[in-house]
């Protein structure tokens, strides 16, 4: 939903800003010295330096020796290909040695921003076991179509309250919604309820709180008797 600049991806690949200001650059031009990347970025030649040598290390450009010292930045998919694929040597090896003491909260946790929030939906999406139900609109839904269509392709049951959304295999019951509303529950087991706009500020609640877990239930079962009804 949050619109993505190239900049701001290749931070979250692990650049600095300068650094993926400079490796953009380097895609654009190609084989460039220091004091080119300078003059195209308009970055000081120290700082250029400081992080060409930055990328040289975290696999974004080589180095080429000659006449005069010069960078070429390597292919993008090469590039975050191995990133992911160090990521995730990362990933395993944190699964495997972190503390595993803490009992994680299934209090009430409030989750503020879009990008959190989203991570939370995908990580409900793939926790589900049975069943899923959401009230929310065709765009956000859309966002999380291929995690859905998994939860279809293994027989897991889906009903969602929205309009202008479809897809094989789910049970829809056509409402309007809100923009950025959403309200969701998993398994009968979890909720996340709140707005979700794409915004920074956005909030929602997560819970895997019983008391929560039946008022929602309760509120999305009453919804469906009267969209029912309507038919």
């Amino acid at each position: 939903m949050s619109d993505l600049t190239i900049i701001d991806t290749l931070i979250d690949f692990g650049l600095t800003r300068q650094e993926a200001v400079i490796y953009e650059c380097l895609l654009i031009h190609g084989e460039l010295s220091g004091y080119e990347v300078s003059k195209e970025t308009g970055i000081s030649r120290s700082n250029v330096y400081a992080s060409l040598n930055g990328l040289v290390e975290k696999g974004g450009a080589y180095l080429i020796e000659g006449e005069s010292t010069k960078y070429t930045p390597v292919e993008l998919k090469t590039f975050t290909q191995n990133r992911l694929i160090d990521l995730k040597k990362k990933a395993e090896y944190l699964e495997a040695h972190a503390p595993k003491k803490y009992s994680f909260s299934d209090g009430y946790i409030t989750i503020l921003g879009t990008k959190n929030i989203s991570n939370k939906i995908r990580e409900i999406l793939e926790k589900t076991q049975l069943r899923l139900y959401v009230m929310a609109p065709a765009e956000i839904l859309s966002e999380y179509y291929s995690e859905i269509e998994q939860l279809v392709k293994t027989e897991k049951k889906v009903v969602l309250l929205t309009e202008g959304f479809s897809m094989p295999g789910v049970q829809i019951y056509s409402t309007q919604v809100a923009k950025g509303q959403i309200r969701l529950i998993s398994d009968s087991a979890y909720v996340i309820t709140g707005n979700y706009t794409g915004n920074e500020h956005d909030t929602c609640l997560y819970s895997g709180q019983r008391n929560l877990v039946e008022v929602l239930k309760e509120a999305l079962k009453n919804k469906i008797t009267i969209l029912s009804g309507n038919k």
